[in-house]
């Protein structure tokens, strides 16, 4: 916008300038050639006492030489021709004949061009009621005297002009942009995450109305938020009581395996609730000058979480397989959120396959990525892009809609992605790819999800 207004003022100003400069310049070379030969006119007229006296040529030479011109030898006197003899020239003559002549014959001052300038012939008429002609010389540099300078002025002014005209228009546009600049700066803050910026309401009034609009914009998002981490702690809460009944119940099953890992998953259940009530309570959204959130070894998580889900498959008959969890494997997810998405891919298997399905979990490290990759002998996926949309529960009973919905934000998050196609048993594989190479304080790079899919069987959905 700034470099928009001083073009368009450059571009005004110069046809301003243009506009009166080029009229006024030919105007002062117009004066100078006027004022040039009104000079001469003026020399050649004070002979004209003289000459309406006597023509004496002794005489009308002294006359010659008492003016200017005369003595810087510019000035000649064409006496008509006498009886018995022919015309009478004194001075340094520059006209030719024809031009004199024609001067005669009209009787009147008139111009004719000769060499290094110009000859101004006056008739002037004599006792005799013979037409005696005054030659004044007027050089070339007489007649453009004072013009260079003059156009050299008048250039200075027009620079000057044009020169204001773009200092006012930059600083109208700074007056403009900056504003603007700075509510652009704000908004990408925003989107990044800082929440605490505000922008100050400058500039004009448009600018001003959008700074406000935006501030109360940004104090209703840190409003929501808050209000949306009460809420879910609140419902995370109330979660509290139905567990300590679960506990109690699960403390009087007595001795068993089963019974051990109910109280396990009981536990743990608990632990988790108290984790995200915390979470709820304490969460303050990361501002872009914050450093990123600090990773965790995938591997860990993998072995940790599988172990947890083994008993349950043992119990149903489900065979697994985990490859690639050996070696350590730090991705830039939080524990927590890595393995609340695991739990929701591997609960996803245990909902919707029927027992006895066997299921595999494997793990790919490349230069910028992590690939983890979920497989099942079940049915398959129907409609996978239904089954990563948030809340969708496919049709079946008891399922939420949110648990590919978690896996896909904590890998977007990381510039990553989710894709669900056929796996090698003929069942669903989901894939998350977890970018590896995203730099702090920037925007995480999305994939192409329009990338082709491998097509599922019907039967699993996300819960």
């Amino acid at each position: 916008m700034r470099w928009a207004l001083i073009k368009v003022c450059l571009a005004v100003t110069g046809m301003v300038v243009l506009a009166f400069a080029v009229p006024l310049a030919l105007v002062v070379k117009e004066m100078a050639s006027d004022r040039a030969f009104s000079q001469a006119e003026r020399q050649a007229n004070a002979l004209g006492p003289t000459l309406s006296i006597t023509t004496d040529r002794k005489q009308l030479l002294q006359a010659v030489l008492s003016t200017e011109a005369g003595a810087a030898g510019r000035m000649a006197v064409h006496l008509p021709a006498s009886k018995g003899g022919g015309e009478v020239e004194m001075g340094r003559v520059r006209a030719d004949h024809e031009a004199v002549e024609i001067a005669r014959e009209l009787k009147h001052a008139g111009v004719t061009a000769v060499p290094g300038g110009s000859a101004f012939l006056q008739p002037f008429a004599l006792g005799s009621g013979k037409i005696c002609i005054v030659e004044v010389f007027v050089p070339e540099a007489e007649v453009g005297r004072g013009v260079a300078f003059a156009w050299l002025v008048l250039a200075g002014v027009g620079i000057a002009l044009v020169t204001g005209s773009v200092l006012v228009a930059d600083r109208l546009g700074i007056r403009m942009t900056r504003p603007a600049e700075r509510l652009a700066g704000a908004a990408q803050q925003l989107g990044r995450g800082s929440l605490e910026v505000r922008v100050p309401e400058e500039g004009p009034g448009e600018l001003r109305r959008a700074a406000q609009a935006f501030n109360a914009m940004a104090d209703q998002v840190v409003e929501l938020l808050a209000n949306e981490r009460e809420l879910a702690a609140d419902l995370s809460h109330r979660l509290r009581t139905p567990l300590t009944v679960l506990r109690l119940n699960a403390a009087s099953l007595g001795e068993g395996t089963a019974a051990e890992q109910t109280r396990a998953a009981v536990a743990h259940l608990e632990r988790e609730v108290d984790t995200i009530i915390r979470a709820a309570r304490d969460a303050k959204p990361r501002t872009a000058g914050q450093p990123p959130v600090a990773g965790c070894d995938a591997s860990e998580v993998i072995r940790e979480r599988m172990n947890f889900w083994a008993a349950l498959a043992e119990d149903e008959g489900r065979a697994i397989g985990v490859a690639g969890a050996g070696a350590p494997v730090y991705v830039p997810v939080q524990r927590a959120d890595m393995a609340a998405a695991l739990d929701a891919l591997l609960g996803n298997v245990f909902q919707h396959t029927p027992e006895g399905t066997a299921f595999s979990l494997d793990v790919h490290r490349s230069q910028d990525a992590v690939i983890i990759l979920v497989s099942d002998a079940g049915p398959g996926i129907a409609d996978p892009e239904a089954a990563l949309a948030r809340g969708n529960d496919g049709g079946r009973d008891g399922s939420t809609g949110l648990g590919l919905d978690i896996v896909r934000q904590m890998a977007e998050a990381t510039g990553g992605d989710v894709r669900i196609g056929r796996s090698m048993y003929g069942g669903a594989e989901i894939r998350v790819w977890i970018q590896l190479n995203a730099l702090p304080g920037e925007q995480p790079r999305r994939r192409d999800r329009r990338t082709p899919r491998r097509r599922g069987r019907p039967g699993v959905t996300s819960s």
